[in-house]
């Protein structure tokens, strides 16, 4: 399951390099870095709450 929201997260990266999705913060094809750094944060955070459960 993880290696199949890694690729779908690579593919959000791909299409926003080429047409950008227009969601705020992520207007121009060089902001496509912030889907990684989102995701990485949501990841942490998930790690964090499941060792505390």
């Amino acid at each position: 399951m993880s290696k199949a929201i890694g690729i779908l997260l690579l593919l959000a990266m791909l299409v926003h390099i080429i047409r950008p999705l227009g969601l705020p913060g992520l207007k121009r094809r060089a902001d496509f870095w912030k889907i990684a750094v989102a995701a990485f944060v949501i990841w942490s955070f998930a790690l964090v709450i499941r060792d505390f459960s």
